[in-house]
């Protein structure tokens, strides 16, 4: 059993130290808010009254949150763990967020003798719940073999992704692609429809064809071909299109930075942004088939 404390109890954070508690470790949670906080107490945590208190006797933390803001204030202010954790202890930050930030505050852990990875998910809520998230490692060797046993708990890939903050750029570089090859996807799936090929008959020949990737086979977009699909739950995220603009303006945040031409995830971003202009952004983000055939 390992003292863990959970920061960041939101829609992946609570399910997360759910089941770190689950497999038997003694997870202390805090949040802002005091109702998450009740409900990782009623799956088996303790109640953490601040950061500093939650990470006083942890052998570990973890720390699920919003934006790089957040996770600078977390680790690096007066009342956060930097300040508070005992010696020795390793931290994981589970949070997306920009890569200067992910990097800074690695730094800043380094320059205190903390140990620390950067390792964000992929997998949504459902896989957060099911301990079936992949998660991309950005750190140390010997950092990423301490944190594995625990990320091991919380998800079924593990992957090292190199130095501090390559998880980030792994995280982001995904989920570029992944926005692209989804707004390719509709568009196709649209286009077939408007000329009189039924989403059924498209997806049995194009997923056998050149065309098949995964936001098509896994994650069809056009109700009917993937059952479990959102499409077919009307757009419910597994994955709001809300955190896939998050992600695409953290990739363009960090093209620009680099100067590295990303023409095709600008567009991927713009598309999404209307969701958001629309207030749809709500909708998962293969509800951008809704944008495409023109009924947002």
């Amino acid at each position: 059993m390992t003292n863990i404390a959970f920061i960041g109890l939101g829609n992946m954070g609570g399910p997360m130290a759910a089941n770190l508690a689950k497999a038997g470790h003694d997870v202390t949670a805090t949040d802002l808010s005091i109702g998450a906080i009740d409900r990782a107490v009623e799956a088996g945590c303790k109640r953490g009254q601040s950061v500093a208190a939650a990470v006083a006797d942890a052998d570990i933390v973890v720390s699920m949150l919003p934006a790089g803001a957040h996770v600078r204030s977390v680790y690096m202010e007066d009342y956060g763990v930097l300040a508070h954790a005992k010696d020795g202890a390793l931290f994981i930050d589970s949070s997306t967020i920009d890569v200067d930030s992910a990097r800074a505050v690695i730094a800043a852990a380094a320059d205190k003798d903390f140990a620390m990875v950067d390792a964000p998910v992929s997998g949504g809520v459902a896989a957060a719940a099911a301990g079936a998230l992949t998660f991309m490692v950005g750190g140390e060797s010997t950092a990423f073999e301490r944190a594995r046993p625990i990320l091991d708990v919380m998800g079924k890939n593990v992957f090292h992704a190199g130095a501090a903050g390559n998880g980030q750029v792994a995280k982001i570089a995904n989920n570029m692609l992944l926005a692209i090859s989804m707004i390719g996807t509709c568009e196709a799936f649209n286009l077939a429809e408007k000329l009189g090929l039924d989403a059924q008959t498209f997806f049995d020949i194009s997923s056998t064809a050149s065309g098949q990737c995964w936001s098509m086979t896994s994650y069809c977009p056009a109700p009917g071909p993937v059952p479990a699909a959102p499409s077919n739950n009307d757009y419910q995220p597994g994955f709001a299109a809300a955190m896939m603009l998050k992600d695409l303006r953290l990739a363009q945040g960090a093209a620009n930075a680099a100067k590295v031409a990303t023409p095709l995830g600008a567009q991927a971003e713009a598309v999404y942004a209307l969701m958001e202009a629309a207030g749809k952004d709500d909708l998962d983000f293969s509800g951008v088939m809704k944008l495409i055939r023109g009924d947002l």
